[in-house]
């Protein structure tokens, strides 16, 4: 099961960062590191073109046990139903002009 949190720092020049789980109620008794800062490598980012992450980014994800701690893998952002293509549609015809304009 995926799981989702928000990016809290991303590198771009080390390539790694780290991300905060989502914790919603009580703990699961299984999920020891709920709510704890998982680390987030460059190369289980999955996305076209430069992988990179930004701070307070939401995120979904899958979780390992790395060698010092949890790892985040299969990372993807996640879009955001509040961030709908109509505000971007109601920005551009701000900068439409008519004939009159011209």
């Amino acid at each position: 099961m995926m799981k989702k949190g928000k990016v809290k720092w991303f590198n771009n020049a080390k390539g790694f960062g780290f991300i905060n789980e989502e914790v919603s109620g009580k703990k699961n008794e299984n999920d020891d590191h709920a709510g704890d800062d998982l680390f987030a490598h460059f190369s289980a980012v999955q996305m076209d073109g430069y992988k990179t992450l930004k701070a307070g980014q939401k995120v979904s994800f899958d979780i390992i046990q790395g060698p010092k701690g949890m790892h985040a893998v299969n990372i993807r952002a996640v879009i955001d139903e509040q961030e709908s293509p109509a505000k971007d549609t109601q920005t551009a015809r701000q900068h439409e002009h008519t004939p009159a304009d011209v």
